[in-house]
């Protein structure tokens, strides 16, 4: 199978239909830019199209059945590629979508990405989410939801991920590969963890769920 095929037949099992002909245009579109920007900067091992399509963008899709409904305002915690954030922009174009990436050259592909594709309510946010949080306090219980790839270990991502949520947000983190251990969280923080079918081999996804208390 090709890119196109790939991403048509996980569209089909994650959200039950096919991408609509702006949403493949902009995949494809993404996909260039990154493997444009890759051959000069680490921003993904993946490297065949239809990797990227499977392991990238259609993993990042899993995470929309969390998200809330309407015009959510979404943080990517450790936005890297734009994976999961981008994704879920281009199939929710409703969500407010900002993306925190520490690393300047990362958030320069952000930029540009968002720039290619004109996704409008996306903002690039360049820097560490704690200074982030020190130089911006209105960051502080502005969103709905959190998302991340647990771009570190998901126990020291959580409190940051809380200090960014509203009271009633979620935190939603995609979780270890099968067969590897779950991280120790808290005691005192309430969280579950969800599994859901993937695309392609993968078969299951593992995700944390954790609610700011109201």
């Amino acid at each position: 199978m090709d890119f196109p095929e790939v991403l048509s037949r996980g569209f089909n099992q994650i959200l039950q239909r096919p991408p609509s002909p702006a949403e493949a245009d902009a995949f494809s579109r993404y996909l260039r830019l990154l493997l444009q920007w890759n051959r000069v900067q680490h921003l993904t091992s993946y490297r065949r199209p239809t990797d990227i399509a499977e392991k990238l963008f259609l993993d990042s899709l899993l995470f929309l059945r969390w998200v809330p409904p309407g015009r959510a305002r979404v943080l990517d915690l450790g936005a890297g590629a734009g994976i999961p954030g981008l994704p879920l922009k281009i199939v929710k174009a409703e969500i407010a979508l900002t993306l925190v990436e520490a690393r300047r050259r990362r958030a320069s592909f952000l930029t540009a990405v968002v720039r290619e594709l004109a996704l409008e309510g996306v903002s690039v946010l360049a820097g560490r989410a704690e200074d982030l949080l020190e130089v911006d306090p209105w960051l502080r219980g502005a969103y709905d939801a959190v998302v991340t790839r647990a771009v570190a270990p998901l126990p020291s991502i959580l409190p940051l991920a809380m200090a960014f949520l509203t009271p009633g947000g979620r935190f939603i983190a995609s979780g270890p590969p099968a067969g590897k251990p779950l991280p120790t969280l808290p005691r005192d923080t309430p969280h579950r963890w969800e599994s859901v079918p993937a695309p392609g081999k993968v078969g299951k996804r593992l995700f944390l769920l954790v609610e700011k208390a109201s």
